[in-house]
């Protein structure tokens, strides 16, 4: 089996100062990867900026032998994320791995959620990916090769009360992904995103009431968990994601407590309606059985992929 390797690659991690990040930005670099650390330095909700988070991450992989530079720009900006891009380029010439992990965490019932917290949320998840991508992929548009991962959360995937602000914006990453991975595919670009699961600082913003579920959920498990619930072992799947060994683009992965996965959004084979006229809310409600069974399942490329499954299934009525 091949080595994964990153020798003469450059990678770009975000929200690399800390807890997932950094053991991305230093496992890439253990395997020659030149890494850019950038982290604003500031809390887990987003409150207030540090060079030192980003600096000692730096230091950590410098002291290894391997190379790296700090950036403390914000990734919630156009101009934020620029100069992170640019960070890479006046350091190393390129950006062959993207990572697009920063992030921070707010929790709030969904009536009580104040419009700054949308907006943070937002801001840094979703928009912060826009803007430090676009400049990123132009690059490895222009050099056809580029590596990059989203990382959404399964709490936009899935669902988790009080996130639902948290739960969009990481939604919208896969989204962004599932574009992208078109876009990018003739440019031998891959794009793919992640649900990590792993202890961090953002586990302090959780509820008391659902940190307790939790702890009655794994109450019974802790023999089989073992110390899975950490960063480093989300960290091999993003690092296989990131590498040119990996062949895969347009998926969806989950890391959590050492076992790796890849999520499907899916169409059901439905039922098929008249095509002569519409049918009426009476004629889903005979067939809503058929609607939301899960028997026969299709995993669409696209939405030019959905609608040839479809019409494939129209032939068939």
């Amino acid at each position: 089996m091949n080595s994964v390797a990153f020798d003469g690659r450059v990678a770009l991690v975000t929200g690399a100062g800390g807890g997932l990040g950094r053991t991305y930005a230093l496992e890439l670099a253990r395997r020659g990867a030149a890494v850019v650390v950038n982290d604003l330095g500031g809390s887990f909700d987003g409150q207030g900026s540090s060079h030192k988070m980003a600096d000692q991450v730096v230091a950590e992989i410098h002291a290894a032998g391997g190379k790296a530079v700090a950036n403390y720009d914000s990734v919630s900006t156009p101009a934020g994320g620029e100069a992170i891009v640019q960070t890479a380029i006046k350091a190393f010439g390129k950006v062959d791995v993207l990572i697009n992990n920063a992030g921070t965490l707010r929790n709030a019932p969904f009536d009580e959620l104040p419009d700054s917290t949308i907006d943070a949320m937002i801001e840094v998840h979703l928009k912060g990916a826009f803007y430090v991508t676009r400049p990123a992929f132009r690059l490895m548009k222009a050099q056809r090769y580029g590596r990059i991962v989203f990382a959404s959360s399964a709490a936009g995937m899935f669902g988790n009360a009080t996130q639902s602000a948290y739960g969009a914006a990481k939604a919208g990453l896969v989204g962004l992904m599932n574009v992208l991975s078109q876009e990018g595919k003739p440019f031998n670009i891959q794009c793919n995103a992640l649900l990590p699961t792993a202890e961090s600082r953002m586990g302090a913003g959780m509820p008391a009431d659902q940190m307790e579920q939790i702890g009655a959920l794994f109450a019974n498990v802790g023999q089989y968990i073992g110390n899975s619930g950490t960063a480093p072992f989300v960290t091999p799947l993003v690092v296989y994601l990131a590498s040119e060994h990996c062949p895969s683009t347009h998926g969806i992965y989950s890391a959590a407590f050492g076992r790796y996965a890849r999520v499907f959004i899916a169409a059901s084979d439905g039922w098929r309606g008249p095509r002569d006229k519409p049918a009426s809310a009476d004629d889903i409600a005979a067939h809503f059985g058929e609607i939301t069974s899960q028997n026969k399942v299709c995993v669409p490329a696209s939405l030019v992929d959905e609608f040839a499954e479809i019409f494939k299934l129209l032939k068939q009525a």
